[in-house]
């Protein structure tokens, strides 16, 4: 398997972990509570700003190419490219939803909570797509020619979240993570 498959792989484990806190802080506002609009913006700040304009841009070359050498994927690869700007409509929506509620705007939190629940739903079954219908059929199908196109489009850049640098911004978001593993592990 070539190494962007791997790195993809690890970077949708990632994301996967930031679906899931976000959708505890959604449980809090859900129990009447103040979630952590902080952390939930950080959420998605990264995952603008890594995912939406550096992982998916390579996906985006990757699976263009996929279907130009097996072209029984084509359906599937245009839902997955078509996916990438909707879940980046859907980002955008839920992080002025909730840059709203933290800056004491009054914001349904049904808005709030169906923006949440549409990234969610969006995001999870992407991912799900691409690693169970495009990422295997990517390792057997697409050549060197074509990861060098996909390294030429943008660079692999180091994950500023999960990274061996973590930025300053997301070291509470890391903390966050590592909490909920050791309860999960409990």
């Amino acid at each position: 398997m070539p190494d962007s498959l791997s790195v993809w792989h690890t970077e949708h484990v990632s994301f996967a972990r930031l679906l899931d806190v976000l959708e505890e802080q959604v449980a809090v506002l859900h129990r009447g509570e103040s979630p952590n609009y902080g952390l939930m913006n950080d959420i998605l700040y990264y995952m603008q700003n890594f995912s939406d304009r550096v992982h998916h841009p390579r996906e985006d070359v990757a699976y263009a190419r996929l279907a130009k050498r097996d072209p029984g994927i084509q359906v599937v690869v245009n839902r997955v490219l078509q996916e990438h700007r909707v879940i980046a409509a859907a980002g955008d929506e839920l992080l002025h939803r909730i840059n709203e509620a933290a800056g004491d705007v009054i914001v349904s939190r049904t808005a709030l909570e169906a923006a949440t629940a549409t990234y969610l739903v969006y995001y999870r079954h992407h991912l799900s797509t691409e690693e169970r219908d495009l990422m295997p059929r990517a390792a057997q199908a697409l050549t060197e020619e074509d990861w060098a196109a996909v390294d030429a489009v943008v660079s692999a850049s180091p994950d500023p979240c999960f990274g061996e640098k973590v930025l300053e911004r997301f070291e509470a978001l890391r903390k966050q993570i590592a909490v909920d593993a050791r309860m999960q592990c409990t």
